[in-house]
């Protein structure tokens, strides 16, 4: 499979992708996660494509708000995790979740490239569907993929990150559940 990858030296610098003749055989990811890739998910990841070469561009989302609070705990409930949902109090949000996202980040970029991908990261920092449109028209990125643990509530009505997502980046989104919790 052919993908897009960065402009050559004769590029066409206006256009938002590579032509196809320009194009390097590397496929381009964005990854948009909300806590530490596991050793799976890693693994799950970066085996996707088969042999292809991947990169990846890492989008990580600091823990929300009160309101993000209560959806998380209404889908611990959903899963069986009532000690989870009492915790979820206990869980730093907002600046103080600042520390520990750039951490899981940081965790994420070296376990994917310890695993032999290219990858680079950022932490969302406004909204988190605009940050991800913007960084897909950056990088001029081949598809989405939306890690997280399983958000009951939002899925069902399509408020999720992929759902939401689908509708606004113009690439292939896909939706994977973390392996466990990090």
């Amino acid at each position: 499979m052919v993908s897009a990858g960065v402009l050559g030296p004769t590029e066409d610098r206006g256009s938002k992708r590579p032509s196809k003749e320009k194009r390097r055989l590397v496929f381009t990811s964005v990854l948009m996660i909300e806590k530490a890739l596991t050793s799976a998910d890693v693994e799950f990841v970066t085996t996707l494509h088969g042999d292809e070469q991947v990169s990846f561009h890492v989008l990580l989302q600091p823990r929300g708000d009160q309101a993000d609070r209560l959806l998380r705990a209404i889908d611990d409930i959903a899963l069986g995790e009532l000690d989870e949902a009492a915790r979820e109090r206990e869980t730093p949000e907002g600046d103080a979740a600042k520390e520990p996202a750039e951490q899981a980040l940081d965790v994420s970029l070296t376990a994917l490239r310890t695993a032999g991908s290219a990858a680079e990261g950022r932490l969302v920092e406004d909204h988190p569907l605009d940050a991800l449109k913007k960084l897909v028209e950056e990088v001029g990125a081949d598809e989405v993929i939306v890690l997280t643990d399983p958000h009951y509530v939002e899925e069902f009505f399509h408020r999720d990150w992929a759902s939401r997502a689908r509708h606004k980046v113009g690439v292939p989104v896909l939706k994977l559940f973390s392996h466990s919790k990090a």
